[in-house]
C-alpha cells in the first residue's frame, strides 16, 4: 500500500503516493492526466512495487496538493517534479505520463533528458501547438471532455456518482474505479459536490497546452506510446509528431478506452512491467 507524503515547496504544498521506499529499487514516476489525481495509478503502484521505487504526485490544482489560481505552465510543473525527485535523492526516474501530462514529459525530455531513463506515454494528447483562435471553443470544449463532466456542482454526492458512472473512464463501476472516483470529490463549503480539480487549474492548463508545443526537436529517450483499442489516437495523422520527433519509440497497443489502468489494468500493468524490464 502506497504511503501519503507531502513535498513542502515555496509556493505550494505537494502531496504525493509513495510505494516501497528502498533506496537501491529503481525511481519510477507516474504522472495522472488533466482533472485525476494519483490514485489513479493504484493498480500500477501496487503491482510494480516490489521492482521499484514509486512515487505518484498529485500535481498542482489537482488532489490534494495546492491549488493556486495562477501558475500553471509547463515550466512549474516540470519544477515540481524536479524538487520532488531531488527530495527523494533521484537523479534521473523513469515516467508513465498520461493523457495531458504525456505532452509535459516531451517537454520535460527535450529541455532535461538526463533526468528522463525512460518515458511511457499512455494515450497522450494536446500534443500541437493549438491555433490561438480555439481558445474561444474552450466554454463547448469543457461540456464536451467526458473527463470533465465529473467536475460538478452537484446538488449530492449520489448525483456526482450517477453522473460517474455513465462516464468512460469509470466505465465497469469497479472497486478500484469507485476507490478513485471518491477520492477525486468533495463537499464544498455550500454544501454541494465536485471534483478536487479546480477550474483555475483547468482554464490555465487548457491556455498552457494552447501555447507551448509538445514535440519540436529529436528527443532519444527510450519511450513507449501505450494506445488503447478505444482511445484518441486512432489515426495515423496523430501517432505522426511521435513517430517524426521520438526517435527511440517502441508502439503497443492494449485493450480499453483512454484510461486503460483503470478499465484493463492487469493488461495495462504488464506492458508497463515488460517495457521497463526492457531498459535494465
Amino acid at each position: 500500500m502506497p504511503v501519503r507524503q507531502t513535498l513542502a515547496k515555496p509556493d505550494i504544498q505537494l502531496s504525493y503516493l509513495e510505494w516501497n521506499q528502498t533506496q537501491n529499487q529503481e525511481p519510477l514516476l507516474l504522472l495522472h492526466g488533466l482533472a485525476d489525481h494519483a490514485l489513479v495509478w493504484s493498480s500500477l503502484g501496487d503491482y510494480l512495487a516490489p521492482q521499484y521505487h514509486i512515487v505518484a504526485p498529485d500535481l498542482r490544482g489537482h488532489g490534494e496538493s495546492s491549488k493556486p489560481e495562477k501558475d500553471y505552465s509547463f515550466e512549474s510543473a516540470i519544477a515540481d517534479m524536479e524538487a520532488l525527485m531531488n527530495k527523494l535523492g533521484w537523479t534521473s526516474t523513469h515516467v508513465v505520463a498520461h493523457s495531458w501530462s504525456g505532452k509535459l514529459a516531451c517537454i520535460w525530455a527535450r529541455q532535461n533528458p538526463e533526468r528522463l531513463r525512460s518515458m511511457i506515454l499512455v494515450d497522450p494528447i494536446f500534443i500541437w501547438q493549438m491555433p490561438s483562435f480555439l481558445k474561444m471553443t474552450f466554454p463547448i470544449l469543457y461540456r464536451f471532455l467526458s473527463f470533465l463532466k465529473a467536475m460538478g456542482p452537484f446538488a449530492s454526492y449520489e448525483a456526482a456518482e450517477t453522473q460517474a458512472r455513465q462516464l468512460t473512464a469509470y466505465k465497469g463501476w469497479s472497486p478500484l474505479q469507485q476507490k478513485v472516483f471518491q477520492a477525486g470529490i468533495e463537499q464544498k463549503a455550500d454544501g454541494s459536490w465536485g471534483s478536487k480539480f479546480t477550474i483555475a487549474a483547468r482554464d490555465r492548463i487548457f491556455e498552457e497546452v494552447m501555447q507551448i508545443p509538445g514535440l519540436t526537436v529529436p528527443i532519444y529517450t527510450p519511450a513507449l506510446f501505450v494506445q488503447p483499442e478505444k482511445g484518441v489516437n486512432r489515426q495515423e495523422w496523430q501517432l505522426k509528431p511521435y513517430k517524426t520527433y521520438l526517435k527511440n519509440l517502441q508502439l503497443c497497443q492494449v485493450p480499453g478506452n483512454h484510461w486503460p489502468f483503470l478499465t484493463q489494468p492487469e493488461t495495462f500493468n504488464q506492458t508497463v512491467k515488460d517495457f521497463l524490464q526492457q531498459q535494465r
